[in-house]
């Protein structure tokens, strides 16, 4: 019952090739904590698929847009009971990128919900981001329940939210009534 002893330098040797080839939770390290989060796998590749099926679909005889720097932009949020769409636009009006609830995957009711709202806020800031957009002035439309959530994720993505209005319609007397009931 001897145990075979080997030489220090060969335990050395060994320990450095045994390196582990997969890394742990403990041994990854953030370096940015306030780093935008990755999108789920599946929105990745439906957002990917899309992106493919675009290329294939070729357009003659317009000239390729040249990119334009926009620095300060104004992101509509429309929030309505079943869906929520988020458009972030220049200072004139100009769409720069857009996402909706529908777009990323979500389908039925889960469309107006406050997660796929935060997800296309993601998607609309990462296509921005290529822009070189930088601080928003938020527009809200609508009661859904994803409003809140898309100006928060807007904020949390990179964007410096400058200002939110509430631009709901309002009726102010509302529709005219029906006539009086002859009988």
């Amino acid at each position: 019952m001897a145990e075979e002893t080997k030489p220090a330098e060969e335990i050395k040797k060994e320990m450095k090739s045994e390196e582990p080839a997969v890394k742990t939770s403990e041994q990854v390290v953030k370096t940015d904590l306030n780093a935008p989060e990755e999108l789920p796998d599946e929105i990745k590749k439906k957002l990917e698929k899309n992106k493919a099926d675009r290329k294939i679909i070729k357009r003659k005889g317009k000239k390729k847009k040249t990119a334009q720097r926009v620095v300060v932009g104004v992101a509509h949020v429309k929030a309505t009971y079943n869906n929520t769409i988020v458009t972030l636009t220049d200072l004139t009006g100009n769409v720069i990128s857009w996402a909706s609830a529908g777009m990323a995957g979500f389908k039925g009711p889960k469309k107006s919900t406050p997660y796929a709202a935060q997800i296309i806020a993601r998607i609309a800031v990462e296509k921005a981001k290529e822009f070189g957009l930088q601080e928003v002035s938020v527009f809200v439309k609508g009661v859904g329940t994803g409003r809140e959530s898309a100006i928060r994720a807007l904020n949390a993505n990179g964007l410096i939210v400058s200002s939110i209005k509430d631009v709901t319609p309002i009726p102010h007397n509302g529709c005219r009534p029906k006539k009086p009931r002859r009988v």
